[in-house]
């Protein structure tokens, strides 16, 4: 567990975040889908349960081709709500008596028409003047229709954002499958909306530790001397599944493990991690920094990959037999400026491994003229723990208990779940959807750092797509390939053996 991030009228100021009141709109397109029912909707309510979505303010509409009542909705979505719940909670009732559910194609204006209809009813009940409400429109659907869904949009739903109001679009991941049909979508919702309206939304960037990052890195003088290549050996940002596909296989297939997780989520970790300090808070400031990173990556080298699928992945039906799709990746990033000469990033995921974390781990150089001689033992390590069991611990040498002189590895441990006890960790979707609300762009992604994203992993994703890298099997429950410790090593990872980090019990 972790502490949300609270922040005072002060911050707002810093941010250019003027508090807003009056009607909110929240349309959920895709309403009948799983995002919306596992995802978005429980999002909304935690925020609703929380006080950050007043009754008398929101009102909250799906839409989807699906033929439903408002009441045939709210049964669908009501299990997903009540999850640790003792029956239905006054606040449930209230969400959902919220909730209202139209009907429609994703392509024909019909449908469009009749929301707006439902949207502006909704506000002049609130006696708003026509164009100062705001309207979010949230797409939780494939993107192969974002682009008959986002000029329905801009046709016959827009707010008069003139007179005070606005609407936002937020589109989910994956956006594109390679520069060019990144752009190509990009260029369509660019000439619809413009970007301050586009929230591109990758929910790693709204976990709770990720948004620790720049916190760790700037406000504390322990770290700021010593993150560079002078001190630092090696970073890995680590992605671990310990099940498959599970039901997606068809889906996935068309993707990968790069697509799906190192691209986008890993990616933006990394952004974080290796970024100069922006000149203030400011979401703009945050993002220019993160694409002159990304402009920094050298073009990646096929040895510094190793690609894995794992045995029965084809097993699925859905799954094409001759499949080169990679499960696994372990990819090496080199970054060409000042402060990261020589440092690898190694970025790794994979599914159906030996166990399910998350975490970034910085590996410092060896301590020179060690007289201890303990360097074998493994080397000084900062580890931040993404999920589960949210910590930051630094992993160092100690002298071993007893009259003996010898040394042993040992941890400062920061364990959210211990140290904060009874704090509720907020789910990313609830921070990402009440920053678009309160229009801080700060943790979406912008169109030129998403540009940037695709020009590193374009050339190897077509060389993968091509056949010219293969995927090579291992075992479900394994670390993977065999290659991608040797590729480690070769990367100059020190392993650390005879340690084992435990999370702290109560």
């Amino acid at each position: 567990m972790s502490t949300a991030i609270v922040r005072s009228p002060s911050d707002d100021r810093d941010l250019d975040i003027v508090p807003e009141t009056g009607c909110l709109s929240i349309i959920v397109l895709g309403a009948s889908g799983d995002l919306a029912k596992k995802k978005t909707f429980p999002a909304l309510y935690h925020l609703f349960k929380q006080g950050f979505l007043q009754s008398h303010e929101v009102h909250i509409f799906g839409y989807a081709r699906t033929k439903l009542s408002d009441e045939g909705l709210r049964d669908r979505i009501r299990g997903y709500l009540s999850k640790g719940e003792d029956g239905e909670s006054e606040d449930l009732v209230n969400f959902l008596h919220l909730i209202k559910y139209v009907s429609g194609s994703y392509d024909q204006e019909e449908g469009f028409v009749l929301l707006d209809k439902e949207i502006s009813r909704h506000e002049s009940l609130r006696n708003i003047q026509v164009g100062t409400s705001r309207r979010l429109f949230y797409l939780a659907l494939p993107p192969s229709v974002y682009p008959s869904v986002c000029k329905m949009i801009r046709s016959y739903c827009m707010n008069q954002s003139d007179l005070g109001g606005w609407t936002r679009i937020v589109v989910e991941k994956p956006f594109g499958k390679d520069l060019s049909s990144a752009e190509e979508l990009s260029s369509h919702l660019g000439e619809l909306f413009t970007e301050s309206q586009l929230y591109r939304i990758d929910h790693y960037l709204g976990k709770e530790l990720v948004q620790n990052l720049l916190v760790l890195r700037f406000a504390n003088r322990l770290f700021m001397p010593l993150w560079n290549r002078d001190n630092i050996a090696n970073i890995q940002i680590v992605f671990r599944e310990d099940f498959g596909t599970e039901g997606r296989g068809g889906y996935f297939d068309q993707y990968g493990i790069i697509r799906d997780i190192i691209q986008n989520h890993l990616l933006q970790v990394f952004c974080l991690v290796a970024m100069e300090k922006p000149v203030s808070l400011k979401p703009e400031y945050i993002r220019d920094e993160k694409v002159k990173v990304l402009q920094s990556v050298l073009p990646i080298a096929p040895e510094d990959v190793v690609l894995g699928q794992y045995d029965g992945y084809k097993d699925d039906p859905t799954v094409s037999q001759d499949s080169n799709t990679p499960t696994f990746a372990s990819v090496v990033l080199r970054i060409h400026n000042e402060r990261w000469e020589g440092v690898p990033f190694i970025l790794k995921a994979g599914k159906a491994l030996n166990s399910r974390k998350a975490e970034i781990r910085v590996q410092f150089k060896d301590v020179p003229g060690d007289i201890f001689k303990c360097q074998s033992q493994g080397r000084n390590e900062f580890v931040i723990r993404l999920q589960p069991s949210e910590a930051m611990y630094m992993k160092l040498t100690v002298k071993k208990p007893g009259l003996e002189m010898s040394t042993i590895q040992s941890e400062l441990d920061l364990s959210y779940g211990q140290r904060y006890q009874g704090v509720q960790i907020p789910e990313a979707y609830e921070r990402l959807i009440l920053d678009t609300i309160r229009g801080d762009q700060q943790h979406f992604v912008r169109r030129d750092e998403l540009k940037a994203a695709w020009e590193i992993f374009t050339p190897l994703l077509h060389k993968i797509d091509g056949g010219e890298i293969k995927s090579l099997p291992y075992k479900p429950g394994s670390r993977g390939p065999a290659e991608a410790d040797e590729l480690l090593a070769k990367a100059g990872y020190v392993q650390t053996h005879g340690y084992i980090w435990i999370p702290p019990t109560l």
